[in-house]
């Protein structure tokens, strides 16, 4: 069981991206005090797990009602991921602050936390590892996302901006790797059947 946490562990820190992220959310942030900031922390984290485990108990269901198969969406979500990860490496999109109470739940914890790419690679992880490990990988990683976020003034300091932009450029690389397997996966699953 702990090989597979593993297995869907390291796709799923690369979807979450908590460093890319960092910079977004110090953005966001960077007008709250320290209390304000954890309120949004613990937001963003129920938010994130909430939604994930949701739509991972859920998500199958849909597709069975609208006839989806996961060979389909793993096509699908690997080139929505490809997409996603040739616009960060390219041209990052420029986020404006956003002035919300529910600024840890939208769009901190969604989607920023668990988004398309998080969306995507936990469906297609719960169906090759189970239910349970995948869950654990997501709680695990949302896990850290937080413990990123608290120290997020430390973390900047230490990568600096030109560091947090090319450590978030290797996760999107990553991000692009991971989409162009899902892809050759739900090809092969076509042939399969």
């Amino acid at each position: 069981m702990l090989s597979d946490i593993l297995h869907t562990f390291i796709p799923l820190f690369v979807a979450v991206d908590a460093i890319g992220v960092l910079p977004i959310f110090v953005g966001l942030t960077e007008d709250l005090d320290a209390k304000q900031k954890n309120q949004v922390v613990i937001q963003s984290i129920w938010t994130a797990s909430v939604v994930a485990i949701i739509f991972i108990l859920v998500g199958k269901l849909i597709f069975r009602y609208l006839g989806i198969t996961i060979a389909d969406f793993m096509i699908a979500g690997g080139a929505i991921l490809f997409c996603i990860s040739i616009t960060d490496i390219i041209n990052p999109a420029q986020r404006r602050k956003i002035p919300s109470d529910n600024l840890g739940s939208v769009p901190i914890g969604i989607p920023l936390i668990v988004g398309p790419a998080v969306l995507t690679t936990s469906l297609v992880l719960e169906s090759q590892y189970g239910l349970l490990v995948t869950i654990i990988s997501i709680l695990l990683n949302i896990l850290i996302a937080s413990a990123v976020f608290r120290q997020s003034h430390r973390l900047i300091t230490i990568l600096g901006d030109a560091g947090s932009k090319a450590l978030s450029k290797v996760m999107s690389l990553l991000l692009g790797a991971i989409a162009v397997m899902l892809i050759r996966r739900g090809i092969q699953e076509f042939f399969i059947k």
